[in-house]
């Protein structure tokens, strides 16, 4: 639960203040969605940066295990080539 507390502190001081604003009639300064979906994007590719800096060969893996070669290839003769 410690790890949880600052969030749900932090939640529940939100929903106080946004209780207030409107008892008080008063707009929210709360900046425009745009805003917000910018800092989730932020949030999203620090994370995933992250989880690379973690999997440092996961690029390599995406990237050098695609094979062209056919399994089951076989020589072609003469008298394949002559049909």
């Amino acid at each position: 639960m410690s790890q949880l507390q600052p969030y749900v502190l932090s939640l529940v001081a939100g929903i106080g203040v946004g209780a207030l604003y409107a008892g008080l009639s008063v707009k929210s300064p709360a900046p425009p969605i745009i805003a917000l979906l910018g800092l989730l994007g932020m949030i999203t590719g620090e994370a995933g940066v992250q989880w690379l800096r973690g999997h440092k060969n996961f690029m390599q893996v995406c990237l050098h295990e695609k094979t062209f070669a056919i399994g089951s290839a076989r020589q072609v003769t003469k008298d394949d080539a002559a049909l």
